[in-house]
């Protein structure tokens, strides 16, 4: 049987802070970076790709204002904007890897599906809402749409004077239809999903399938993808080469071959950042902790450069790299 990996792409995968969000950079992009995962294919791998979608859903959102103040187009809720931006980058990814399959002469069929994510109802996320989305307001908007709306707001750090709708992020507890990514991934499909970290739904106490107005971590919806349908290995692309302890400090110091146990202890110290690198390790830790074999965080574009990249394994010894590349190959 091949090994079949769950690739991850971060923003960056997609698009680039310094960018304007057009859909020919998205297309640029997303095609520099499904180039480095034609070596997997080479190497026989199953493919499962996911991905984010702040900036897209964020749009999505500002466009359900737009529509509502201008034309009195009614609101769609969160769970139906990502649901719109899982499609729509699905498409675009997929569009895009035709196309990089195309240019390599390798035949293999593609397909998105639109993944909704279980979360529980009685989370404690809901109580506390944390994730920022859509666009910044001023307090005399926002204090009227709490009132309207019943929306939870935060005051913005960088922006003077602006506040914005923060939403819960529960953590995910069941992929639906991980039974149907699974098969098709084994049948040598490569399968998009679990996009923007899912469409966040849950379960009522009659069984039935409600939304939530909420937003899931990607790459924890994606960790526990890789670790429900069997996956070896897990890639988190992001926009830093390697992890590093004290980042951006004198002392940095990159962290390329990684011990569970240690990563764990680093994680408790507080040597990442909350805000960046620290969800992304949970994942992969996550990830190990269901079985995986080798979890990778590294730079959407150096995926291909096996000198580049953070391997976190359940047991690696630093002295000896002869123990990791005898488990992971």
């Amino acid at each position: 049987m091949n090994k079949l990996a769950v690739v991850a792409l971060g923003g960056n995968a997609l698009l680039r802070d310094n960018q304007a969000g057009t859909i020919e950079e998205q297309e640029q992009n997303t095609t520099d970076t499904l180039e480095n995962l034609i070596f997997l294919i080479n190497e026989g791998y199953d493919l499962v790709i996911t991905h984010g979608n702040g900036p897209q859903v964020g749009n999505i959102l500002m466009r359900n204002d737009a529509g509502e103040n201008i034309y009195q187009i009614p609101q769609m809720p969160i769970d139906i904007c990502v649901a719109d931006s899982q499609g729509g980058i699905g498409y675009m990814i997929e569009r895009m890897m035709r196309n990089v399959l195309i240019k390599h002469d390798i035949k293999k069929e593609i397909v998105t599906l639109v993944t909704a994510v279980v979360v529980s109802g009685d989370d404690p996320a809901f109580q506390n809402p944390t994730k920022r989305v859509g666009r910044i307001y001023s307090r005399e908007q926002a204090s009227q749409l709490e009132k309207e709306k019943g929306w939870t707001f935060k005051e913005e750090v960088k922006t003077a004077g602006g506040w914005r709708r923060v939403v819960p992020s529960p953590k995910p507890i069941q992929i639906i239809n991980e039974k149907v990514i699974k098969t098709l991934a084994r049948q040598g499909v490569i399968t998009i999903a679990v996009g923007g970290g899912g469409i966040p739904v849950y379960y009522d106490s009659e069984g039935k399938v409600r939304a939530a107005e909420a937003v899931i971590d990607k790459d924890l919806a994606s960790s526990l993808l890789a670790g429900r349908i069997g996956a070896d290995e897990f890639y988190v692309l992001t926009d830093v080469p390697f992890i590093y302890r004290n980042f951006k400090k004198p002392d940095q110091e990159k962290l390329e071959f990684l011990d569970y146990s240690d990563t764990v202890k680093y994680l408790a110290a507080g040597e990442f950042s909350e805000g960046s690198m620290a969800p992304k390790i949970r994942a992969c830790l996550l990830f190990l902790e269901h079985g995986g074999i080798k979890a990778v965080i590294t730079e959407a574009f150096k995926l291909e450069d096996k000198s580049y990249g953070s391997k976190i394994t359940m047991n690696y010894d630093p002295a000896d790299q002869s123990k990791y590349q005898q488990k992971t190959n």
